[in-house]
């Protein structure tokens, strides 16, 4: 979880805050559908901008994300998202045929889209990226006690040793799953 200078890669539970805020503040619902996608499912910029109206599973609350880093299409995972988040797609998709992209934007600006809102939340260094969102998903996804097999599934794993790699945490988060440790029954 850290880059080859010793950086920390993901955003910490303050940044990721920070992050949340800045985005709220968006004016543009469709901008903020997305971030907030990203935030609350970990999935990657091509994953997000793939998505098209049929992807939401409205009746389970969950977006349903083809998994593009896979050699093979057809890989999909089903992640349960709030229901603010859920409305918010779904208005973002009110004109949209099933099959148009609910972003028409390209990679290139999601990716600047998301810097944006680092920028407002004052967040820079390694994590300030659409990756760093990734990674804190998972991080926090551990902090709050998912299990690795369910985290692996919502971030597009193919193998648990992949999803492993997010219990590599630091600072506050480390000191966070060693109370568990220290808690007593």
């Amino acid at each position: 979880m850290f880059d080859l200078k010793g950086r920390r890669k993901y955003l910490n539970k303050k940044e990721r805050k920070a992050f949340f805020n800045a985005v709220r503040k968006l004016g543009n619902k469709s901008e903020k559908a997305f971030c907030l996608l990203l935030y609350y499912t970990g999935c990657r910029i091509s994953e997000a901008l793939n998505l098209h109206p049929s992807s939401l599973d409205v009746s389970e609350g969950n977006v349903v994300i083809e998994t593009l880093k896979r050699r093979k299409k057809g890989v999909f995972r089903s992640i349960p998202i709030p229901n603010d988040l859920l409305r918010l797609l779904i208005s973002a998709c009110k004109n949209l045929d099933a099959s148009e992209k609910i972003w028409p934007f390209s990679r290139t600006t999601g990716y600047r889209l998301v810097k944006s809102c680092m920028r407002a939340a004052c967040i820079d260094g390694a994590m300030a990226s659409p990756k760093g969102l990734r990674h804190a998903f998972a991080v926090a996804c551990i902090q709050k006690g998912i299990p690795l097999t369910v985290i692996k599934t919502w971030m597009g794993h193919a193998r648990l040793e992949t999803t492993a790699i997010y219990l590599n945490v630091t600072g506050q988060e480390e000191r966070t799953l060693a109370k568990r440790l220290w808690k007593r029954d």
